[in-house]
């Protein structure tokens, strides 16, 4: 498996984004492998898949839970990190692991477009927050209290997420 991308997206003023670099790994599994796959990977390296969908057109993050997007089916253009953020090209076998805090919203994508959600074991629980200046103080404090994931869910406990989040 090659390392990942990292991708590191700072406090835009609106989305609080991460130190923590945003991890794009460029086909975890075989495009054709399918969600099963996918959920089987991320099970395998300790993060709980919880659910099979696509990925909401607005800006949102999470303070709640670090989440891990595995692109199933099709392909899309992702923003992360707010309006002025990255635009980065995802398709089937590709998986995308997102800190707490960073945003993220699909801009166009496939009609067959699908992903894995999943997430590391205690934080299955997320918030959807999109930039209300009123969540910001405790967002920050509930993303600043969440321990770095003691595995990555695509490589397990020698991942790049191990050493790049500690």
């Amino acid at each position: 498996m090659n390392k990942p991308e990292a991708l590191l997206l700072a406090d835009d003023g609106t989305f609080p984004n991460s130190r923590l670099p945003l991890l794009l790994y460029r086909g975890a599994v075989a495009r054709d492998a399918g969600a099963a796959a996918l959920e089987r990977l991320f099970k395998e390296n300790g993060w709980a898949p919880q659910w099979r969908d696509t990925v909401f057109t607005f800006h949102h993050y999470h303070s709640k839970t670090h989440e891990c997007l595995g692109v199933a089916e099709g392909n899309a253009t992702l923003r992360l990190g707010g309006p002025n953020g990255a635009e980065v090209r995802v398709e089937a076998g590709d998986v995308v692991v997102i800190p707490a805090g960073v945003a993220h919203q699909r801009v166009v994508a496939s009609t067959d477009f699908m992903v894995v959600g999943a997430y590391p074991p205690g934080e299955e629980e997320w918030d959807t927050l999109r930039g209300n200046p009123d969540d910001r103080p405790r967002a920050d404090q509930t993303i600043a209290k969440l321990p770095p994931p003691e595995s990555d869910p695509v490589q397990g406990k020698a991942g790049a997420l191990v050493d790049l989040w500690r």
